[in-house]
C-alpha cells in the first residue's frame, strides 16, 4: 500500500508509526502543507499528525488540506488521524472541535471500551497514554466512541468505515516528545509544567508506550490493507 502521513512540523512527525509501515512492507511518504506542497493525489491509507496550530487558526495552507481531507473521507480512504489529525479529521466528516474542558499535557488515564474495533478491539479496559493538547475533535452523529479520559473523547471511528482518530500520541518518538517537552514554554497552556519531571516519568515508560504505537498502528495497516 502507499500510505501518505500529512505531517504539520518538524518535532511532529509519524514517529513510531513509520517503524510500523515499513515492517508491513508499504511505502510511506510524507505530504508537508505547512511548506506549501501541493496535494498529492489520494493514497491506500492516509495518516494525520498533530501541531501546534488549531483547525482555526488563519494559516493560508490548512483550507487546501482540509479540503483534501473532505474528498479522502468521501472517498472511504482508510484513515489514521491523531491530536489535531482526528479533530481535522472530524471537521472533514461534518463534525466539529471544541476547547477541551482541561488541557491534558503528560501521561493520562484513558478508558478503552471499544468492542470488536479492529484497531481498539482487544485492548485493556484502562492504559496510560501521553497527551499534549487543549482541543479535542468532536466527530458527527456517525461517530463511535471507543476511548475517553476525563476531560475528552480520546479515541473515535467513524461507523462503518475505516477511519478512526486518536487524541493522544501513541506515534511520538522519544526524539519528538524531548523536544515538545524542552520546549514547553511555546505553549500557553503548559505554563507552570515542570519539564524536569515530566521527563523523568515519562523516560521509563517510553520503550513500552512505543511498542503499544506500533502495534496501534499495524493493527490500522491490517484494517486498511483489508
Amino acid at each position: 500500500m502507499r500510505v501518505l502521513a500529512i505531517v504539520h512540523q518538524d518535532d511532529a512527525g509519524p514517529g513510531v508509526f513509520a517503524d510500523a509501515v515499513r515492517a508491513a512492507g508499504h511505502e510511506l511518504e510524507l505530504w508537508r502543507p505547512d511548506r506549501g506542497e501541493a496535494p498529492p493525489d489520494v493514497a491506500d491509507a492516509v495518516m494525520v499528525f498533530g501541531g501546534a496550530m488549531d483547525t482555526v487558526d488563519p494559516l493560508p495552507w490548512l483550507a487546501p488540506e482540509k479540503a483534501y481531507l473532505s474528498d479522502v473521507v468521501e472517498r472511504g480512504t482508510p484513515v489514521l488521524g491523531v491530536c489535531l489529525g482526528a479533530q481535522l479529521l472530524a471537521e472533514a466528516a461534518g463534525g466539529s472541535v471544541r476547547r477541551a474542558r482541561l488541557p491534558e499535557i503528560g501521561w493520562v488515564e484513558v478508558a478503552v471500551d471499544a468492542g470488536d474495533d479492529p484497531v481498539f478491539g482487544g485492548l485493556p479496559d484502562r492504559l496510560t497514554a501521553f497527551g499534549w493538547h487543549s482541543f479535542e475533535a468532536v466527530p458527527p452523529g456517525q461517530g463511535l466512541a471507543l476511548a475517553s479520559s476525563e476531560t475528552s473523547l480520546q479515541a473515535f471511528r467513524l461507523n462503518g468505515t475505516p477511519q478512526w482518530g486518536i487524541q493522544f500520541h501513541a506515534e511520538v518518538s522519544a526524539a519528538d516528545m524531548r523536544s515538545w517537552i524542552e520546549n514547553f514554554h511555546t505553549d500557553p497552556d503548559a505554563a507552570g509544567m515542570d519539564p524536569g519531571a515530566l521527563l523523568a516519568e515519562s523516560e521509563p515508560r517510553l520503550d513500552a508506550w512505543n511498542e503499544f504505537g506500533r502495534a496501534l498502528c499495524s493493527r490500522f495497516l491490517a484494517a486498511a490493507a483489508r
